[in-house]
């Protein structure tokens, strides 16, 4: 770099003090304002735009919501990305160099593991080669205007202030840095990153691995029971693969058209390695939140025989990661006339930096996703016989390599070797020197004799494959009615989603789409021995026709809230680790109550549902925690609180917070002390005494607080109980078996106890000394919301691992904190980790109800705003609302549109 590290920190200072001025003293200085809103977008008037045919209408509402009007698709998608740009460009830069692995080319020497793993999973090779030969011609062309738009935004505005004011900060430390053109390949990518999120069971491989170093096979299923059919059921009711392939289901459903395990030996080679492969995947960047298992997301449809409107509302909230700016972007996009040459008319949520609208409704249609969960990743440990080869059948094989340069901002570029196996697996174990030679010495007795580099980890995963799911997006934006969905839900293969729908004719359905593989050997649950063949996948995926769905069923209403899709009937297997169903069956009973004796949904019916925030769980263990005979009366005092509790978990809610700590402090009694050293909390926190609290009288609980104040935002291990619904069900299960030997712990005292009513004993105790740490000695001054807070984090700059963060760089681009409702599994999930502490770490991360009957009557949130830009009007004035259950109106007709509007620009041919 041109400039000395010293002099780049002390610039940074400057900027932040300057900025600061601005945010905390009206008017401010000269310099500051200028820094702050020099990337504030135009909002109204005339600009040219290089390439438009015709004018483009952008219109925006109070909250920054643009609308655009066009006259062809091509000037539709090329004012897409130019207005995407206008707000948030800075998250769309940042992306691309996720999907590419090229994050150290913008953030420095910190990145270069992350980016190696990336490129070794090679998603952006992945998304060029579908550019290249899967997507159709029409999608091809709407990626090329959208990026057109992107990059004539990009013209005006060349890195630094002009563009984001993280742009300044980042040039603070890397001042060599500029944003290169975007490419549709670009957008595209972002497709991998959606599918990472969402990619069913990986890290329950790996954490099944892990525990079976201590645990047996029965011990294990208790903390994975199955799945509870007969309680909770499935999103469809009955139905089979008939002898023509085609699923037909048995719920009512008229007919619809049809659319155009490592052996013991090897275990303690193999356990480091699966440990660092698991670190690997908790390090990527969390764009969506965590990986895996714990994603949920509500959505159901209520056909009009049931609804006060006369025809379907369609729920839906996606339940993700929490950041700054939104995963989400609220968007309109609309053709004046709809004809041949336009034939968009569309509104609702999409991606900075992706084209089209991924959730939302056109004219005639609406429809949701939620999680499908199916298993569609598989870990191989191979056995690694030197620099080029491996074992399979007893005969060595030669891996395929490949070079990867990954540059460094203020330091020398690195150079890795890919290695993916004949099939084209990546080894993603590949990237560290611990990685490469673990278990070369380890007593493996004869699983591996003839290895001489130790066991590798490779992936096996549909998004790795090329497919056209962009296609699938501009299909269903476009479609007209139920055939037209399923047509595009066939080509949506990556991530597997359900999607529900409904249509203005009255109809209602749902489908279960994506690459789902058949394996020939195994079910996925652990890692399979890449050394035999036989493990491996068949060359078709499940077929689209035998995917299972319904329309119009006879109940009325479709529920998807990721629990099982089908009963164990079902021909093909989708996955062994369904989310439990807790959320779906309380959005079901709902819904059941208030249709009971002739009863009708409403909109705001819809809306209430969706802050149901109900402990379930709390509804079962309650009782019980109410029969333990408590001596101590600081404990019983905490006790009393369960005993006119309603089990919902509001912010205000005294009883919800001790519910909560009793439950986290059950957790790491039962299960937590007792895993594998490497899976405990860092520091095994919960087991920690502080010293003694003088003020209170000798023997009362607040004499020996927890530490949890000290370790509660440290990253748990993933395999400690979360606390979600995998840990519900599991509980559950076991409070029937009150002898179980999971209930046996080690108190405070360091003493061997035994027994579920003693556990629940000890966890009350220790519940009211977590809390008395945190929020003091008076049970009146308890709430769950002082616990339960959200922080939003900008993702890059403003992430606590940033090395470029400080509290001040912070202060600027993070907002919060929060005090939410809500629970893990509550419909209302506001998620948290109870390894790690109370914060809240997913969220329903947009809400949306729509009104089949006049979509003007339709509602939507998002979190944070409409602006990327920190201190824009528009950057975070949703997520008051948002954490209030509020919703905003969500104009789509021109003329409500046009009534809403505050500000109009229109972008003419430059």
């Amino acid at each position: 770099m041109s400039r000395s590290k010293k002099f780049r920190r002390a610039r940074l200072i400057v900027i932040v003090l300057a900025v600061l001025l601005v945010a905390t003293v009206t008017g401010g200085g000269y310099w500051g304002v200028r820094t702050v809103h020099a990337s504030f977008p135009a909002v109204e008037g005339t600009v040219k735009v290089a390439g438009m045919t015709a004018p483009v209408d952008v219109k925006r509402d109070a909250n920054g919501i643009p609308q655009l009007y066009a006259d062809t698709n091509a000037d539709l998608f090329r004012a897409q990305g130019y207005v995407q740009a206008q707000d948030r460009f800075w998250e769309m830069d940042v992306r691309r160099h996720v999907t590419a692995g090229r994050l150290s080319e913008m953030f420095g020497s910190s990145q270069i593991e992350t980016d190696g793993f990336l490129r070794t999973m090679g998603w952006r090779q992945v998304a060029q080669q579908e550019y290249d030969s899967k997507l159709s011609e029409d999608t091809k062309k709407n990626l090329q205007a959208y990026t057109d738009g992107v990059n004539a935004w990009l013209d005006e505005h060349q890195g630094g202030s002009s563009a984001s004011l993280e742009y300044t900060l980042l040039g603070a430390v890397n001042d060599d840095y500029k944003p290169e053109k975007w490419d549709p390949v670009d957008s595209v990518a972002w497709l991998k990153a959606m599918a990472w999120n969402l990619s069913g069971n990986m890290q329950e491989e790996i954490d099944r691995a892990l525990l079976a170093q201590d645990f047996g096979q029965d011990k294990i299923a208790q903390l994975y029971p199955d799945y509870p059919y007969a309680r909770n059921g499935t999103i469809v009711k009955a139905g089979a693969v008939g002898a023509d392939g085609t699923f037909k289901p048995a719920d009512g459903s008229t007919a619809p058209g049809s659319p155009t395990g490592a052996t013991a030996q090897s275990r303690a080679a193999t356990d480091a390695l699966l440990k660092d492969v698991s670190d690997k995947i908790s390090g990527m960047p969390q764009l969506l939140g965590r990986q895996g298992q714990g994603i949920g997301s509500n959505s159901w449809v209520v056909d009009g025989k049931h609804t006060t409107t006369g025809l379907p509302l369609l729920a839906n909230d996606p339940h993700l990661g929490p950041g700054m700016p939104s995963v989400w972007y609220q968007m309109g996009l609309h053709c004046r006339t709809v004809g041949k040459g336009c034939t968009y008319d569309t509104a609702g949520f999409t991606f900075a930096g992706m084209p089209g609208v991924v959730i939302g409704h056109n004219k005639d249609i609406s429809w949701g996703f939620t999680n499908l969960g199916a298993d569609v990743t598989d870990l191989y440990l191979e056995k690694v016989t030197g620099p080029d080869t491996y074992l399979v059948d007893g005969k060595e094989a030669k891996f395929k390599a490949r070079k990867e340069t990954i540059k460094v901002a203020g330091g020398e570029d690195r150079t890795i070797t890919v290695r993916t196996t004949q099939d084209g697996l990546p080894l993603i174990s590949d990237q560290s020197t611990e990685q490469q030679h673990v278990g070369q010495n380890a007593p493996v007795g004869n699983a591996a004799p003839d290895r001489a580099a130790g066991y590798g980890v490779a992936l096996q995963w549909t998004a790795l494959t090329p497919s056209n799911t962009m296609d699938a997006v501009f299909k269903i934006d476009q479609a007209t009615g139920w055939s037209d969905f399923r047509s595009a839900a066939e080509d949506f293969a990556v991530p597997a989603q359900n999607l529900i729908y409904a249509d203005t004719k009255g109809n209602i359905g749902y489908q279960a789409p994506g690459m789902i593989p058949q394996r020939t050997k195994g079910d996925g649950t652990y890692p399979a021995p890449g050394w035999d063949s036989s493990y491996g996948w068949k060359k078709d995926y499940i077929p689209f026709k035998a995917l299972p769905y319904s329309f119009n069923p006879t109940a009325g209403y479709i529920v998807t809230a990721n629990q099982a899709v089908v009963d164990p009937g079902y021909k093909y297997l989708l996955t062994k680790d369904w989310e439990y169903g807790t959320r779906a069956k309380e959005i079901t009973d709902q819904l059941d109550a208030r249709l009971k004796n002739g009863g009708k949904i409403s909109p705001d019916d819809m809306q209430a549902i969706q802050l149901d925030n109900t402990s379930v769980m709390a509804q079962t263990l309650v009782p019980l925690l109410l029969k333990v005979q408590i001596d101590d009366p600081y404990v019983r005092e905490a006790q009393d609180l369960l005993k006119d509790w309603n089990f919902h978990q509001d912010a205000d809610s005294a009883a919800a917070a001790y519910y909560n700590g009793v439950w986290r402090q059950l957790l790491t009694l039962a299960f937590g002390q007792k895993f594998p050293a490497g899976l405990r909390a860092e520091g095994d926190c919960l087991l920690v005494r502080q010293k003694r609290d003088a003020t209170l009288p000798e023997g009362a609980v607040g004499n020996t607080t927890q530490a949890v104040t000290e370790c509660g935002t440290r990253e748990a291990k993933n395999a400690q109980p979360d606390g979600g619904d995998r840990w519900t069900e599991t509980v559950r299960q076991l409070l029937t078996q009150p002898d179980n030997g999971w209930w046996d712990y080690i108190d405070s005292n360091h003493r061997s106890q035994h027994g579920l009513d003693s556990l629940l004993g000890e966890a009350m105790k220790d519940a009211r000394q977590d809390l008395t740490a945190q929020l003091g000695k008076d049970i009146k001054t308890w709430s769950w919301g002082r616990l339960h807070t959200l922080t939003l984090k900008e993702q890059t700059i403003g992430s606590d691992d940033s090395s470029i963060a400080s509290g001040v760089v912070r202060r600027l681009l993070n907002r919060g904190p929060y005090r939410l409702s809500g629970g893990t599994a509550a419909v209302d999930a506001a998620g948290w980790n109870a390894a790690a502490g109370y914060q809240v770490d997913w969220i329903p991360s947009m809400r949306m109800v729509v009104d089949l009957s006049d979509f003007d009557a339709s509602h939507w949130i998002n979190v944070g705003g409409a602006s990327g830009h920190a201190f824009h009007q528009n950057y975070n004035d949703q997520t008051q609302l948002w954490a209030d259950g509020k919703l905003l109106p969500w104009a789509f007709s021109a003329d409500a549109v046009s009534k809403s509007a505050k500000h109009t620009m229109t972008l003419t041919a430059g």
